[in-house]
């Protein structure tokens, strides 16, 4: 395993449309386990393979609950209900965040690493994580979907409030 370098906004990667996996060799594989390591390490709750400069579907994503890791390939979102609004923020855009709308509840189909077929159900941020980083397959940041840009301050009064 390997931590790859983050592709950075700018980059005509990130506005690509990725190709299937057709395959889970041992080059996909890799790429699975390089993107997780370079998530943790940089502190993130996803990455899809653009943000490494691959354009294939696949995606790594850990919100850090009970689910722990996911590595999916080729995964759509198939089900979306409710709508919640959040902070989100991207490895690929470094130091700014913004306010976007997403589905409160997605059902994702996908392979896993070891090819079989799944659904997930999911919601919160799990849901959140999931929409942000498909997004990336299809070219799609959520700069976006923002509504709006949240501001230094804001952030600064977001965390403050997230540590009382």
């Amino acid at each position: 395993m390997a931590i790859r370098q983050v592709v950075k906004i700018g980059d005509d990667v990130l506005r690509k449309t990725s190709r299937p996996v057709d395959v889970l060799n041992r080059r996909i594989l890799t790429l699975l386990d390089d993107m997780a390591e370079t998530m943790y390490a940089k502190d993130g709750v996803g990455l899809a393979a653009p943000q490494v400069g691959v354009l294939r579907r696949a995606i790594c994503v850990d919100v850090g609950d009970e689910n722990g890791l996911f590595q999916l390939v080729n995964p759509e979102i198939i089900k979306a209900e409710g709508e919640q609004e959040g902070m989100e923020g991207c490895l690929s855009i470094p130091n700014r965040h913004g306010i976007v709308k997403r589905p409160a509840r997605v059902t994702v189909r996908a392979t896993t690493r070891a090819g079989k077929p799944v659904e997930i159900e999911a919601e919160g941020l799990l849901a959140v994580a999931f929409c942000h980083e498909i997004d990336h397959l299809d070219g799609t940041m959520y700069i976006d979907k923002q509504e709006r840009e949240v501001t230094d301050e804001e952030l600064a009064e977001m965390q403050k409030e997230n540590k009382e």
